[in-house]
């Protein structure tokens, strides 16, 4: 087996970089390997970077620019698409409505809220034409047009990438590479833009527990994260400390959540991670604003959860987790987040 290369290697950390193009178009063993490599990632660190993978690098730029045309939009434009429900979960999230953290009780979440807000704001997009939960577009112009008809595609787009990891993923626990196909083709899943506002170096100083996205882990089966340079996502190492997830152009980072940790019986890893304070300028007292894309995949929410075969019994043990609906599972963690 060729080595393997990394994207982050420190503290027992080790994040393996997979050109994506060998499982997508290589041979029967450039394909396996990199399943191997891919669930081996998931498995170790609960995080991976694809290189080489099906989206072009000019769309994800196209959407970055045009989701920072969104967020120069004025206050009221944006509030008049807000958030309303986890049920929904489309829309709009000011600055400090959201905390993301490992707490589940809404009470706990508004006590760390209250000390150290999230210093970001987003826009969610669902699949649009689901029953009972439009998506809330912005409208009245030329550019709300493109926002929609831009994020509509980069969700389809993102969709298929998590159809093709997923099939990896099953490569590499050597089932058969379909057998989430059935969970995956609805596309349940979530683009999130974010922004995180230029701020003030003495924010950080002044407040130690001020972060731009709080310690914690993601719900639903995959995460792909597109980030842009200026850095500040950690993740957690086997050793408690954490590590700079430093950007590397062209790829896509992509992390297990809590559902696939529960589907693998936790042979999988859904690890914690945050976004902090970046490097410091080179100048100046001010952090440049920061943007983000993350595309949330969940199994289909009529789909029911359990352990997959083979992930326990003998020396594994037990299953870890009672069954559970994949859609209720995320509107009671979302419930507890906003």
């Amino acid at each position: 087996m060729a080595p393997q290369a990394s994207a982050v290697e420190k503290d027992n950390l080790f994040i393996p970089l997979v050109d994506f193009s060998l499982f997508l178009n290589g041979t029967t063993a450039e394909r396996t390997q990199a399943a191997e490599f891919i669930l081996k990632g998931f498995q170790n660190a609960g995080f991976i970077y694809l290189t080489n993978h099906s989206i072009p690098l000019p769309t994800v730029s196209h959407v970055f620019s045009t989701s920072a045309k969104f967020f120069d939009r004025p206050q009221l434009e944006k509030e008049a698409v807000g958030w309303t429900t986890p049920e929904s979960n489309r829309g709009y999230v000011s600055h400090g409505r959201e905390k993301v953290s490992i707490l589940t009780d809404k009470d706990a979440v508004e006590a760390i809220r209250g000390q150290a807000p999230d210093l970001k704001e987003s826009f969610e997009i669902g699949r649009e034409g689901a029953e009972g939960t439009p998506n809330n577009w912005p409208s009245g112009d030329e550019a709300a047009k493109e926002f929609k008809e831009t994020m509509l595609k980069f969700h389809d787009q993102c969709k298929v990438l998590h159809i093709e990891v997923m099939r990896a993923i099953a490569v590499g626990m050597g089932l058969e590479e379909g057998y989430f196909d059935g969970y995956t083709d609805v596309g349940d899943n979530t683009l999130r833009l974010l922004h995180y506002p230029e701020v003030k170096k003495d924010v950080f100083k002044n407040n130690k527990l001020q972060v731009r996205a709080g310690e914690h882990t993601d719900y639903g089966s995959i995460t792909l994260l597109f980030q842009d340079n200026r850095g500040g996502l950690q993740v957690k190492s086997p050793d408690g400390t954490f590590v700079d997830a430093i950007p590397i152009p062209g790829t896509v980072v992509i992390n297990a959540g809590d559902l696939l940790a529960r589907w693998s019986n936790d042979t999988i890893k859904s690890t914690l991670h945050r976004v902090v304070e970046p490097p410091a300028p080179e100048v100046g007292d001010v952090h440049p604003a920061r943007y983000s894309c993350a595309y949330f995949c969940n199994p289909n929410f009529d789909r029911m959860i359990e352990a997959i075969q083979g992930t326990y019994g003998g020396e594994k043990g037990p299953k870890k987790y009672e069954p559970i609906n994949s859609g209720d599972y995320l509107v009671q963690r979302l419930a507890a987040t906003y």
